[in-house]
């Protein structure tokens, strides 16, 4: 399975590829967005060498590393990204501070899940820290419930 381009009503997504190393450290600049997941803005040297990695893949057999960049008017605002093992697809979202708050979130995510099953994807996961509300919303709005089950790190299951 690789990632390959779609569009939802206002957004392209793109797959990952190292040269948006550089925009998307702009993007992902700003410390607000590390405050439920912990850690700091990547440097462009940080994101090219994780893109690197990322656009090789795991090298395990039947498991699928696919990454996009999330396009708005011809702007990079973001990414949405699935580890995808067998029928399973764990799910994650990032827009920049800078676009939050316009339903970008949600519209990309909606497309990946529907972009996820075309490919015959019959569960999907994400992870959602407790307090975070605004991606709980898009977790329910991307079709999936929480669980009440927390990880290592206290965010909760969310599938469907």
């Amino acid at each position: 399975m690789i990632a390959t381009k779609f569009s939802t009503e206002r957004l392209e997504l793109l797959p990952l590829a190292v040269e948006y190393a550089e925009e998307m450290a702009a993007v992902l600049a700003a410390p607000e967005l590390y405050g439920f997941t912990g850690g700091e803005p990547p440097s462009v040297e940080q994101l090219t060498q994780r893109y690197q990695k990322q656009t090789a893949g795991p090298g395990r057999p039947g498991e699928y590393w696919l990454n996009w960049v999330i396009s708005l008017d011809g702007v990079l605002v973001g990414y949405v990204q699935a580890t995808v093992i067998g029928a399973e697809a764990e799910i994650a979202w990032v827009v920049g501070a800078d676009w939050q708050g316009r339903g970008i979130a949600r519209e990309a995510a909606i497309g990946l899940t529907e972009w996820l099953r075309k490919q015959g994807t019959e569960r999907l996961v994400a992870q959602v820290h407790p307090e975070h509300v605004a991606s709980a919303k898009v977790a329910a709005a991307a079709g999936l419930e929480a669980t009440g089950e927390l990880d290592d790190d206290g965010e909760e299951r969310w599938q469907g």
